[in-house]
């Protein structure tokens, strides 16, 4: 995904790109839909999407799950939440 946009007022492209480039330098190779998280629209091309992901095309997290929730494909969400513990609240921390 390619974050577009003005600060404070994200939108994202979901792009196709190479294990070698990062989507962030622009180095893509077609544009397979987009994202808006304040209105939660996420619009694709659909049988691109099938076509590369049949080629072998691996789609990160945040991707995957959008296609589960579309019905693209099969499977399970990913757990796409960091791994870091929880913050501790300023009491506990205090006492110790």
């Amino acid at each position: 995904m390619q974050r577009i946009g003005r600060k404070n007022e994200a939108h994202f492209r979901i792009v196709l790109t190479d294990h070698k480039n990062a989507a962030k330098s622009g180095k893509f190779q077609e544009i397979l839909g987009s994202y808006n998280p304040k209105s939660g629209v996420v619009a694709m091309q659909e049988d691109r999407v099938k076509h590369w992901i049949s080629v072998g095309a691996q789609p990160s997290d945040t991707v995957h799950n959008f296609l589960v929730t579309k019905g693209l494909i099969e499977g399970k969400k990913r757990n796409v939440l960091s791994r870091k513990s929880p913050t501790k609240k300023r009491k506990e921390l205090k006492a110790a």
